[in-house]
């Protein structure tokens, strides 16, 4: 879900003036969502540290991953979607909200880029553990759920925070056209 919802986000900077609308609406949607994988990670971070057994078990994430993917990939993912909130609230005479924002991303890029090829390979059968046919794995309904719960609450901000975007999308369209 969370890669359907980047791509989307990630083809509107291709031709960020016309898809404006488009590239504010989805970044909006995403920060539930975003926030909870952050919460998930974390949360999973602090019981491997703290040596709950069955995570100790699975074993800690790659050195490189552990040590400057992950932090990079925190890092800017909290000051992309910062920025992009406060370049609403700014507007488009953001000047350094600006800059940062796409300085950020392209930080954000480079690091989810390396944890994308690192960690594709686990998508199918984690998605199959959960919505395959056979029996679900352990906390597969919450986590459906939860998730769920993420995406409407991402509609909801988006469709709430759309309106603030107004003074973007008339400078877009005034320098469009």
């Amino acid at each position: 879900m969370l890669l359907v919802l980047l791509a989307v986000e990630g083809v509107t900077i291709l031709s960020i003036r016309q898809l404006l609308s488009v590239h504010v609406f989805v970044g909006l949607l995403l920060i539930p969502p975003v926030a909870l994988k952050l919460s998930v990670t974390g949360y999973r971070f602090a019981r491997y540290y703290l040596r709950a057994p069955e995570y100790v078990r699975k074993g800690p994430p790659l050195p490189l991953m552990r040590m400057l993917v992950a932090p990079g990939l925190i890092a800017a993912t909290v000051v992309v979607f910062g920025t992009g909130v406060a370049l609403l609230v700014v507007g488009p005479d953001g000047g350094i909200v600006l800059g940062l924002h796409k300085v950020s991303f392209f930080v954000w890029l480079g690091a989810f880029a390396i944890h994308v090829l690192v960690y594709t390979l686990r998508v199918p059968r984690l998605v199959a553990a959960d919505w395959g046919r056979g029996p679900r794995t352990s906390g597969a309904v919450l986590r459906i759920g939860t998730v769920a719960l993420a995406l409407v609450l991402g509609l909801t901000v988006a469709l709430a925070a759309l309106p603030a975007a107004g003074q973007w999308l008339d400078w877009s369209a005034h320098h469009h056209g």
